[in-house]
């Protein structure tokens, strides 16, 4: 018996256990291929498609999603096709970037120019391609390209004493951007009027210098000039927003042709808690401005010696030429005397985020690179005004420097840009601004403060603002306010400004000590006698002297400052408004300025 229910539980158990397996194989079948399905699935996926599934953080960091597509076919190609590109290719750089070689020539040469340009037999090898969104009537393209080459290029250079060297420029490394319009579009093969090229993005030009049958050492300060002349010719005849026009079609393409659409003010005010880069002393910083970076377009304020937060408040005027894709740049740098200079950091603003005729006050965190942002480490804020004034503006944007003249007026001064070099542009709108000077009634009211640190033992402050004209020296001081962290003072000051476009306006806001109105006491140890007396030290205390001494340094406490230029309120007229006040963490001041103008125009 017990013989026929053991049976029968190990046959129970058997056709258990196949039962299982069977299901659990039929489960794993229709899970694989449901996984089968899905990968499928996902293979036909777009990129688009991913991102609207899936959110950011989904994706592990390695995950990129480029903006170009790869080129493998087309380089294959480009290899056969390369020794017919060279030839053309060689001939058509010598011809755009010759005469403007000969533009930037260091003063040190008489002549400078190709005698052999080919590009070798490395092709280059476009890592990438994309189509850009554009307004009707143009495609544009953009081509990331790589070239390793070996190409024979000689120059050809005479110095003023007679001296005639020829330079081969070797191991060049180029990586770039290049970006391809097809406009206009018309119904007419191949459908396209022209092609415009240029060089969207540099990322990398690397190359070196020798001199054919000798050393470039032998003429101190040559390869630096060369190299200098070389890159700015590249900026200068191929780098965006430069047009280089192909025409295909027989016709008048002037207006694809690079041309100015208004100026930009920048007017850098300060900078402040910028890295000491000297080992005695402190930095000695500068700041180098430019929208492009061509020796004849890049701007350079004055060194402020021995400062960590220096105050420059200088402006400089840029032709711009494309508002949507140009940036202007800022670099702050330690001067080193005859030493190249220190970096100590960088940092640009897109001029499409400005508005037209409205004055932008920004403070900017200096970065170590624009492009690789990997670096965090704080290296200090730059204070930037910035004016973007478009041409041909329908809406009447007042002209900065004289508020009683309307944008067209500049215009007119400046005549036809489209005719004239950006450089002349800028010198001119300099010279104009030169000629005015803007005087007039500052009714400065320091309405409030709101969260001022604690100064006192009580928990509280007892703030004071002085408010300073700092080109005219004059101060105007508010009056105390004692136990408070959010004082009112409601209280107006009038300053006679006699040159408004260079005046600077500081606010510093102070806490009253009250011990500073008692006269202090100085304990005075009279050494001479006590060395008479040094086998007793027990007298030491018949040698010291309490004498009275006023000290005036006691009697406030700095808490912050704002700095702030004339422009917006020239701009507007008046204007009330908060503003972060420096070395505190919450503190703000709340301001109401006007402006009532008596411009004098001075006789060129």
């Amino acid at each position: 018996m017990g013989f026929v229910v053991g049976m029968a539980i190990g046959l129970a158990f058997g056709i258990g256990l196949i039962m299982a397996f069977a299901y659990y194989q039929n489960v794993r079948a229709r899970r694989r291929s449901e996984l089968a399905a899905a990968v499928a699935a996902l293979g036909k996926m777009t990129i688009q498609d991913a991102r609207k599934i899936f959110p950011p953080e989904s994706y592990p960091p390695w995950v990129i999603f480029p903006q170009m597509e790869k080129l493998n076919w087309l380089n294959s190609q480009l290899e056969k096709l390369w020794p017919y590109i060279n030839e053309a290719a060689s001939e058509l750089i010598k011809s755009s970037v010759e005469p403007t070689l000969e533009q930037y020539r260091p003063a040190i040469l008489a002549c400078l120019k190709f005698s052999k340009l080919t590009l070798g037999t490395v092709a280059p090898q476009f890592t990438g391609i994309c189509i850009v969104d554009s307004g009707p009537g143009e495609i544009v393209v953009e081509l990331e390209m790589q070239w390793d080459g070996n190409p024979n290029i000689v120059l050809d250079i005479k110095t003023h004493v007679g001296v005639a060297l020829p330079i081969q420029i070797k191991n060049i490394g180029f990586t770039g951007l290049f970006r391809i319009i097809f406009k206009p579009l018309v119904d007419e093969l191949p459908c396209f009027g022209a092609v415009c090229y240029s060089l969207r993005e540099k990322k990398n030009l690397d190359f070196t210098l020798k001199v054919v049958g000798g050393e470039i050492s032998a003429i101190p300060g040559l390869s630096d000039a060369i190299d200098g002349t070389i890159r700015d010719a590249i900026e200068d005849s191929v780098t965006w927003p430069v047009h280089k026009i192909i025409p295909v079609i027989p016709g008048d393409y002037s207006d694809l042709e690079l041309k100015p659409q208004g100026m930009l003010d920048v007017r850098v005010v300060q900078a402040k808690d910028l890295p000491n880069k000297d080992l005695i002393g402190k930095s000695d910083p500068f700041v180098v401005v430019f929208i492009r970076p061509l020796r004849n377009r890049t701007k350079r304020t004055k060194t402020i010696s021995n400062q960590l937060n220096p105050i420059w408040n200088e402006s400089f005027e840029f032709v711009v030429e494309d508002p949507s894709t140009q940036y202007v740049t800022i670099r702050v740098f330690d001067d080193e005397g005859l030493q190249p200079p220190e970096f100590i950091g960088c940092a640009r603003v897109a001029i499409k985020d400005l508005e037209p005729g409205k004055v932008k006050i920004v403070w900017l965190n200096l970065l170590k690179d624009l492009e690789v942002q990997r670096d965090t480490k704080y290296r200090g804020q730059v204070h930037l005004e910035l004016l973007h004034c478009p041409f041909g503006t329908e809406n009447q944007i007042l002209n900065p420097f004289q508020t009683l003249v309307p944008l067209t007026s500049v215009e007119r001064v400046l005549k036809a840009a489209t005719e004239e070099d950006a450089s002349d542009i800028e010198r001119k709108a300099a010279e104009k601004r030169h000629e005015i000077i803007l005087r007039g009634v500052l009714s400065v009211t320091v309405v409030s403060a709101e969260s001022l640190p604690v100064m006192d033992l009580t928990g509280k402050s007892d703030p004071y603002v002085v408010v300073t004209l700092k080109k005219a020296g004059t101060k105007m001081k508010t009056r105390v306010l004692n136990e408070t962290l959010n004082p009112v003072w409601n209280q107006t000051f009038d300053f006679v400004v006699e040159d408004a476009l260079h005046e600077l306006l500081i606010f510093e806001v102070y806490d009253h000590d009250t011990i500073g109105k008692v006269t202090s006491s100085v304990l005075i140890l009279d050494f001479t006698q006590y060395l008479h007396h040094y086998s007793a030290p027990s007298s030491l205390w018949g040698f010291i002297n309490v004498a009275p001494q006023a000290d005036d340094t006691i009697g406030k406490n700095y808490i912050g400052r704002c700095i702030m230029t004339l422009t917006r309120v020239l701009l507007e007229g008046e204007f009330y408004d908060t503003f972060p006040i420096d070395r505190t963490k919450e503190g703000k001041l709340a301001l109401h300025l006007k402006w009532a103008p008596q411009p004098i125009v001075r006789d060129s």
